[in-house]
């Protein structure tokens, strides 16, 4: 099983900078594609960004331009890079994997993070 932590989320003035991390644990394992989703408080979780085992990336439009996914495959960790943070950014930040586990894996699993919150102010 792969466990997924989030960490660097904080509180930030707008127009400042953040970098998330999201590290996998856990027996024997290989991330395919991770990505990165927020929930503000009674709203809905939406996806922001995400970046394929061959590095190919996409973004929601509405972080296009200002944040970045990126991936260290040898640490199993994935970053989100925010810049030109937002009031409306505010949320809790999730990350997701699909990770093969074992030694020998024929399909995919899902895994979700526990969240990490990040505050805009004003």
């Amino acid at each position: 099983q792969v466990q997924l932590v989030e960490s660097g989320g904080g509180l930030v003035q707008a127009g400042g900078s953040l970098r998330l991390s999201c590290a996998a644990s856990g027996s024997t394992f290989s991330i395919d594609v991770w990505s990165w989703y927020r929930q503000a408080p009674g709203k809905q979780r939406d996806f922001i960004a995400r970046i394929t085992s061959g590095g190919s990336t996409n973004y929601a439009d509405s972080v296009k331009g200002r944040f970045t996914i990126s991936r260290d495959n040898a640490k199993n960790t994935v970053y989100l890079q925010m810049n030109s943070l937002k009031p409306e950014d505010t949320a809790i930040y999730y990350c997701n994997a699909d990770a093969y586990v074992g030694l020998v894996a024929f399909s995919a699993r899902n895994y979700w993070g526990q969240g990490t919150q990040v505050t805009v102010s004003e």
